[in-house]
């Protein structure tokens, strides 16, 4: 059985056991899609069975990640697939372990309240926006606040981050955000600012009409 049981490659070269982390981030966006897609859905249409399938799929997902083996969960499947061809980016496995952790457990608050008892309380859009953001930091930033929380709680420093940041004895930047960079992203910011002003209806026009395609517009 321990062939099929266990948690984390052990690596030549690596002095614990690791995981590959693009394959863990590609995972991560594939969850990341039902996710935002699901908590839109029910919050605009209030019908929760879209909501109800993806907890029980992500509750397991991650049950498998834990208990079983990483390599067999179904998200991390897939997220081979794509990146199967890439050179592997190894992290240390015990910090990924309780990051998923932490994720099953707000899986398992979801899936009680959402899908056994179906209660109606502000505490499950909490949860779901906070699985979001967990999802998106590793996906687009490659930050697991998991793994960060680990290293506070142990109070040590841990091994094999992703991009080295725990190895990092001093805080610096290696991608410094120049002057004419960050007015770049200011003005950009204010330009999306001031689009969105200009988009609120008056209340004496509540009907925002648009220019008709040739013969588009029933005959018109």
């Amino acid at each position: 059985m321990k062939k099929y049981f266990y948690f984390g490659e052990n690596i030549l070269g690596y002095a614990i056991p690791v995981l590959n982390e693009r394959e863990a981030r590609a995972a991560a966006g594939i969850l990341l899609l039902p996710a935002i897609s699901s908590f839109f859905l029910s919050y605009l249409t209030h019908d929760f069975r879209f909501t109800k399938l993806f907890v029980t799929v992500f509750m397991i997902d991650f049950f498998i990640r834990i208990v079983i083996n990483p390599k067999y969960a179904p998200s991390m499947i897939i997220g081979r697939i794509f990146v199967g061809n890439q050179t592997p980016e190894y992290v240390g496995a015990v910090q990924k372990r309780f990051a998923w952790f932490l994720g099953f457990m707000l899986s398992v608050i979801m899936f009680l309240l959402i899908v056994v008892f179906e209660i109606m309380t502000p505490v499950k859009i909490v949860i779901c926006l906070l699985c979001i953001l967990l999802l998106f930091s590793e996906t687009a930033f490659g930050i697991c606040l998991g793994c960060i929380l680990y290293q506070k709680i142990i109070g040590k420093q841990v091994q094999y981050c992703p991009g080295n940041s725990c190895e990092i004895k001093k805080k610096k930047s290696y991608t410094r955000i120049t002057v004419v960079q960050f007015f770049v992203l200011a003005m950009f910011v204010a330009g999306i600012y001031f689009y969105t002003q200009q988009m609120v209806i008056p209340e004496s026009n509540s009907i925002v009409s648009m220019k008709c395609a040739s013969g588009k517009c029933g005959g018109r």
